[in-house]
C-alpha cells in the first residue's frame, strides 16, 4: 500500500437544507455514513452534524478521487436510511465542500467538527469550514493569502518542520 497523509475536511447538506437530521435519523445516518467511509479505506477522525449538514474529517486513499468518496459515502447513507424509512427519504443537496490540511491542525479541525452544534448555537461557526458551495461568502472576511515559502529562515524552519514528521 502506497504512504499517505490526506487529511480532508468535508462538509455537504441535506437537499433544501431541510432540518433532516432530528435526534432520531442523526445516528442512524451517521452510522451509515461512518459504515461506508471505513469500508472504502478512510480513518475517521469526527463525524458530526447539524439538522441540515454533516462535517467529516477523514483520510482518504489516494487510489479514491474526492468527489467519488463523497459520492459513495452520501449515496450508501440514503439507500439504507430510506429503506428502513421510506416514508421520510433522506435526499443530500449536489454540492459539497472540502479542504486539505496538515496533520498539526487535524486536532483542531476535529474539535471544530465534535462541536458543531455548540458552534451553529453560539454564532461562533468558522465560514471557511461551512462552505458547500463557491459562491462568495455573505461576509466579505475570507481572504485567501499566497503562501510564500522565499526567505530563507522561513524555508529552513518549513524544511526543520517536516524532517520532524514520521
Amino acid at each position: 500500500m502506497a504512504y499517505y497523509q490526506l487529511y480532508y475536511h468535508l462538509v455537504w447538506q441535506v437537499a433544501n437544507s431541510e432540518p433532516f437530521l432530528t435526534a432520531t435519523a442523526e445516528p442512524a445516518i451517521l452510522d451509515y455514513l461512518r459504515w461506508r467511509a471505513v469500508g472504502l479505506g478512510a480513518a475517521v477522525f469526527a463525524l458530526e452534524g447539524t439538522a441540515d449538514h454533516v462535517h467529516l474529517v477523514a483520510t482518504i486513499p489516494p487510489r479514491i478521487a474526492v468527489a467519488a468518496f463523497v459520492d459513495q459515502v452520501r449515496r450508501s447513507a440514503v439507500t439504507r436510511f430510506n429503506r428502513r424509512t421510506p416514508e421520510t427519504p433522506l435526499r443530500w443537496a449536489d454540492d459539497f465542500g472540502a479542504l486539505t490540511f496538515d496533520g498539526k491542525r487535524l486536532p483542531y479541525v476535529i474539535a471544530y467538527v465534535e462541536q458543531q452544534k455548540a458552534h451553529h448555537a453560539a454564532g461562533t461557526t468558522i465560514p471557511v469550514l461551512e462552505r458547500v458551495d463557491d459562491r462568495p461568502l455573505d461576509r466579505g472576511t475570507l481572504r485567501e493569502l499566497p503562501v510564500a515559502y522565499t526567505a530563507e529562515t522561513e524555508m529552513a524552519a518549513w524544511w526543520k518542520e517536516m524532517m520532524s514528521l514520521e
